[in-house]
């Protein structure tokens, strides 16, 4: 564990049937109350300790915890877990997941049943059971919220040195912060924030940071900044959606900052927090995605709508995140009216609004929008097409110029950010997997990119750009990366291009 069985790291390495059993014996720490956690099972998830059913979960992506206290001895407790993934449920959110037993197009080896972390957790009878972290960059504040009874002492520090206190019996905790340093992939400062309730003490941090869109940009920290992002599928060698290591997390952000890259759009995976710690660590902006569904149902859509829900919730602490895509490209709306998509988008931008409302929220992204923070656009033509399409508004928003419109009818752009959040995809010519166009060698591949980042970044109204994509995956050869991470061209030619600033405007 945690490795999926269709992953070689799992000592399986195949496709399972759609259920999958898991059991093993563990002793009990000592504690006033002990709690099973869950970080992500696909897709359904039931365990029983010693024989008592603890729990159930649905959703494949997302975390979950079962109080076990009751049910424990000190020594060789059992705990066994049923999973059942139903690989050809097109209703499941399964993102990139491919529901047939081979890799095929875009899509990729499906994950069946535990692939993050399980752990036990002992904590006392009162404890600190959830944290919602909300920076007040304006006022230089930072508001606690801390689920617990009791007092509450909280401790900020910077840089090993205490700069606020607080304490009292609200949950809601206000703690004012002289001389804020603000969090940015070029200075990434944290804050360390210990809080005790009892005999419970948490120790987390969080970063002082603000955005917002103005006049056509995306602003970080009030000041105008291009996001220059690359597309992360999340697959790793051997683990499949599960990496190998923390290091091998670690990794892929040094490598994409490497290459000049301030960000990443993490597609169709509620990717693993430690990821998002190196993020917040490093200086790294993530637009943070669902995995979507492939056929709509009623049950499909409220499923999505749980789960999107229970991924907001887990990560909105997180600094680097700075944008929510609940819905890429339409994905499994196809059989739906115009009306049925806008009133379906529109519902998943209101209940994402209503969780956290200091980020932005794409209603749809690449195509066929709602209302959006930011207008973001797919687009795999070639440099000589990207030039002329992104020369002004106009042309970037026509709709006889696309396949899918850029907005659904009765909806339209109202000055917000226009990025291009999928583009490229270029693969070298020779090898077995493809890419949206070809080149003849890795020369080809960096004066391509060059041509393209130039077009887009051009006089017009391009304000970032997501660059597709981080590594090969399987049979999509495409990556800056091969999949067990060599780079095809050097990252100090490739840098310089990606960090190519924007002119005109």
């Amino acid at each position: 564990m945690p490795f999926c069985p269709q992953s070689s790291l799992s000592g399986l390495g195949f496709q399972p049937d759609d259920v999958v059993w898991y059991r093993r014996t563990f002793d009990a720490p000592e504690a006033e109350r002990l709690l099973l956690r869950f970080g992500a099972v696909d897709y359904r998830a039931t365990v029983w300790v010693n024989g008592e059913e603890v729990g159930s979960h649905e959703g494949g992506h997302t975390p979950f915890v079962f109080e076990i206290t009751q049910v424990v001895e000190p020594t060789r407790n059992v705990v066994v877990v049923r999973a059942e993934d139903p690989l050809a449920d097109q209703t499941v959110p399964r993102g990139k997941q491919y529901w047939g037993t081979q890799p095929e197009g875009i899509f990729y080896t499906p994950t069946t049943g535990i692939w993050q972390t399980v752990w036990l957790e002992p904590v006392p009878n009162r404890h600190i059971r959830s944290l919602r972290i909300t920076p007040d960059f304006d006022g230089r504040a930072v508001d606690v919220e801390v689920d617990a009874e009791g007092p509450k002492y909280l401790t900020v520090s910077l840089d090993d040195s205490v700069v606020a206190r607080w304490e009292g019996s609200r949950s809601l905790a206000r703690v004012e912060l002289p001389e804020a340093k603000l969090w940015s992939p070029e200075q990434p400062n944290l804050y360390d924030l210990r809080i005790r309730v009892g005999d419970d003490t948490v120790f987390t941090y969080f970063g002082m940071r603000k955005v917002e869109t103005k006049g056509g940009h995306f602003l970080l920290n009030r000041e105008p900044y291009v996001q220059r992002l690359v597309l992360d599928q999340g697959y790793f060698p051997g683990g499949w959606l599960t990496a190998a290591t923390d290091d091998d997390l670690r990794r892929d952000i040094e490598l994409a900052k490497a290459m000049g890259f301030n960000g990443a759009r993490k597609h169709q995976k509620v990717e693993d927090p430690r990821w998002l710690y190196w993020a917040d660590l490093l200086g790294f902006l993530v637009w943070a995605e669902m995995p979507n569904f492939h056929q709509a149902t009623p049950e499909a859509e409220a499923r999505l709508e749980t789960e999107w829900r229970e991924a907001v919730l887990r990560d909105r602490n997180h600094p680097s995140v700075v944008a929510w895509v609940p819905i890429n490209e339409s994905f499994g709306l196809s059989g739906m009216t115009d009306r049925g998509k806008a009133a379906y988008l529109s519902r998943l931008r209101r209940a994402t609004q209503e969780l956290d409302t200091t980020r932005l929220v794409m209603s749809n992204d690449g195509w066929e929008h709602v209302s959006s923070d930011m207008c973001t656009l797919h687009d795999y033509s070639s440099p000589e097409v990207l030039r002329a399409r992104y020369s002004s508004l106009a042309s970037a928003l026509a709709d006889d110029a696309r396949e899918h419109p850029p907005y659904l009818p009765g909806h339209a752009h109202h000055g917000e950010p226009v990025v291009v959040s999928e583009f490229g995809g270029v693969a070298i010519a020779g090898g077995e997997g493809f890419g949206w166009s070809q080149v003849a060698d890795a020369d080809g591949l960096l004066a391509t990119y060059r041509d393209m980042v130039e077009a887009l970044m051009g006089p017009g109204p391009v304000d970032g750009f997501c660059y597709t994509q981080l590594t090969d995956v399987e049979q999509e050869q495409n990556g800056w990366l091969t999949f067990d991470r060599r780079p095809k061209v050097e990252l100090e030619r490739l840098r310089p291009v990606t960090e190519t600033p924007k002119r005109g405007g």
